[in-house]
């Protein structure tokens, strides 16, 4: 039987980046349930300060996930709070699979914090090379 699996980006801000993503992919931010973050505090588990009010919900600071809500079986990705900025290449990339619509897709990602990194081809095929706002690249494609 093989492993589930989610995707683990790292980030300097992890709910602005959660926040991009879902937009992004048309997914949805997971919701905060604020009642189990309090309890958790109040019982000593996990410190005030492993809080923050984000868009005036109660989160967990280190990180936040976005999942597909037509697809909850799929892989989720989460956002987690590193304290390095990223410094080289990305070894592994997303692929946002638009179809023919990839130049307009690519100018709205502009318009909201991405930029242009190169175009590529390869026969038929082509692609945008992009880098979402904190610099993680991902493809057009």
């Amino acid at each position: 039987m093989g492993y589930e699996f989610q995707v683990t980006v790292d980030s300097a801000r992890p709910h602005d980046q959660a926040k991009w993503w879902a937009q992004t992919l048309g997914w949805r931010v997971e919701p905060s349930d604020e009642d189990f973050i309090r309890g958790v505090v109040a019982a000593g588990h996990a410190r005030e300060e492993d809080t923050e009010i984000y868009d005036g919900v109660l989160v967990w600071r280190v990180g936040a996930a976005i999942g597909d809500p037509d697809h909850p079986d799929r892989p989720r990705v989460l956002f987690q709070l590193v304290p390095e900025s990223k410094s080289v290449k990305n070894r592994l990339h997303l692929d946002v699979r638009v179809g023919e619509d990839k130049q307009a897709v690519a100018d709205a990602l502009v318009a909201r914090g991405a930029t242009v990194l190169h175009r590529g081809e390869q026969g038929p095929f082509w692609w945008i090379t992009m880098a979402d706002p904190e610099g993680n690249e991902f493809c057009v494609s």
